[in-house]
């Protein structure tokens, strides 16, 4: 459906409910502005001309006279209840004064004013335009209008001030008060009905419109009144930034907010991007990261564009396994592929996916996740699911296509603590792991370690960390991987595939078993180490203790594992 806007000489405006419904089932939906509404006032210009109360119908008169030659004047005269309009128009105009008459002019030039004698030419003038048959001319309405009124005498009441024409001036103005003691709340309107470049057409049509929509921006405009629900809130949105109302539309942004959940977050995600909201994008995407698992399966998910789910796809900070978003990412692509006219075939579903595809971490997932899911899906290719099983198999691993860093489900900035404060050389590896025992003061999120390289210069390690629940002996956490030093006495990052949640006053042990050379190790351990986040000012204080057992030597004064990478 659409809307249309209807310009009628009547007394009074149309009714809302008649503007939604449209006058009969065959025309569009339409607003009729009225003389007295403040859509139909005459074109503004830079110069302020005011009457006093008793000269309301010479206002009409010569506001219309603007108009082209034929058509009837859009502000009311005496005879059409101008009367009503009195008190309105003898008010001086202080933000959007109405554009001056041919008459108006003409007495602007000899410095002349109006005055209330005015009062019966004008609504002559105005009749005689208003009836004029289909041949009157412009210059034929000027000459009556400038012989007009340069007969009638000056009046100290009369005011001519010249005003820098302001650009979107609705905008500045939040309530219904201001905006009509400025005429009209929209600048899109403004420029339709009042601009040099107004329309004369008797109806406008709003083909992009829907009729609930316009309703709740009129009813926002001449009464502040906000009406808005889930079934209208987006195509109100739309109709708030088309005729430029910000005021509304941060009602409506405000509306979406407070009924953001997990099951329409992706759908709000896309209207955010699509509207150029970017707070409600971000809100939109905080929630996905919170309740990652939840917003997957929601149905909204399939309806996105692929810039969305790429858009998310990129993010590090979802809280789901891989596995869980590869499986999002085949269930989209095949809504796309009927979307598309395609069949869901394994290589249209890589076609629609484009980049998305390599966005899909395969690397985190574990071997059995990956053989049982993506590689028997068809669509990865055979080289590529080849690559991927030797990623899982061997060591040094081969390069992959595709991203193997870590999603980490929190936000904030990473954080890492030294226990060593003195590096020394030769700390050998016959298959026996690393470990050092520690707890902390408030929870974290452990995502890796920093471990020590070779001695002998560039070199490439095997290593499985883990982190170890002590009194349970659970692991909590763990990754078969590897990584290449350089051979200075740097630390290297060792990641594990998912944060590792570390509660307080809770033992913990953390594990390393390299293979490789020798490498560097530390000394002169500490067995507390606080870290404070510079913006939060957040301690969190880490206390190391000695590991029973066999450990490689690792102590609290000497060994591996020197750093302890983590988010609070």
């Amino acid at each position: 459906m659409r809307c249309c806007v209807c310009l009628f000489q009547r007394s009074l405006p149309c009714s809302p409910s008649k503007m939604a419904a449209g006058e009969s089932n065959s025309r569009s939906s339409c607003l009729n502005l009225s003389n007295s509404g403040p859509l139909g006032n005459a074109p503004p210009s830079n110069v302020a001309h005011s009457l006093p109360a008793s000269n309301g119908g010479a206002a009409g008169a010569t506001g219309g006279m603007n108009r082209s030659a034929g058509n009837s004047n859009p502000l009311s005269g005496p005879e059409n209840g101008g009367g009503a309009d009195s008190s309105v128009r003898s008010a001086p105009s202080t933000q959007n004064p109405p554009r001056l008459s041919v008459g108006q002019s003409a007495a602007a030039a000899h410095g002349a004013s109006a005055s209330g004698a005015t009062t019966g030419a004008a609504s002559n003038m105005t009749a005689t335009s208003s009836s004029s048959s289909s041949s009157s001319s412009t210059s034929t309405a000027s000459d009556a209008s400038a012989a007009a009124v340069s007969s009638l005498p000056s009046s100290p009441a009369s005011v001519l001030v010249y005003r820098e024409p302001v650009y979107n001036w609705q905008a500045t103005k939040s309530t219904v008060k201001e905006r009509f003691a400025l005429a009209v709340g929209s600048a899109v309107f403004d420029a339709m009905f009042n601009g040099g470049m107004a329309t004369t057409s008797t109806e406008i049509e709003l083909p992009d419109v829907e009729p609930a929509a316009f309703l709740a921006l009129l009813k926002f405009l001449y009464s502040d009144e906000v009406q808005i629900g889930p079934e209208t809130v987006m195509t109100t949105l739309y109709t708030a930034k088309k005729y430029a109302v910000p005021a509304l539309e941060a009602h409506c942004v405000e509306f979406l907010k407070k009924n953001l959940r997990a099951d329409n977050a992706f759908m709000l995600l896309t209207q955010a991007r699509l509207f150029d909201e970017p707070q409600l994008a971000s809100l939109c995407l905080e929630n996905i990261d919170k309740n990652t698992a939840d917003a997957l399966a929601a149905e909204g998910l399939t309806d996105i564009d692929l810039d969305t789910l790429v858009a998310v796809l990129e993010r590090d900070t979802l809280g789901v396994r891989e596995v869980r978003l590869f499986g999002a990412a085949v269930r989209w692509a095949e809504a796309e592929s009927q979307r598309q006219q395609l069949q869901p075939t394994p290589e249209n579903k890589r076609r629609v996916l484009g980049k998305a595809l390599s966005l899909i971490r395969f690397p985190l997932m574990t071997i059995e996740e990956f053989a049982a899911g993506p590689a028997q899906s068809g669509i990865l290719t055979d080289r590529e699911v080849v690559s991927l099983f030797l990623h899982f198999t061997v060591n040094p691993k081969p390069h992959v296509e595709f991203i193997d860093r870590p999603r980490c489900c929190l936000r904030g900035k990473e954080c890492s603590i030294t226990r060593f404060s003195q590096v020394e050389s030769r700390w050998g590896y016959s298959g026996t792991s690393d470990r050092i025992r520690f707890s902390v003061n408030h929870r974290i999120f452990v995502v890796g370690f920093g471990l020590y390289g070779s001695i002998h210069g560039p070199t490439d390690y095997q290593v499985n960390i883990q982190i170890i629940h002590t009194d349970s002996n659970t692991v909590l956490g763990q990754n078969d991987t590897g990584f290449s030093c350089d051979g200075t006495a740097s630390t290297f990052r060792v990641m594990f595939k998912e944060p590792v949640e570390i509660l307080p006053s809770v033992n913990y042990i953390a594990c390393a078993t390299l293979k490789g050379p020798d490498s560097h190790y530390g000394t002169k351990g500490k067995r507390k180490v606080t870290h404070e986040a510079p913006a939060t000012g957040i301690k969190t204080c880490f206390t190391f203790c000695y590991a029973a057992g066999n450990n490689n030597g690792t102590s609290v004064e000497d060994g591996q594992i020197p750093e302890v990478i983590f988010y609070t």
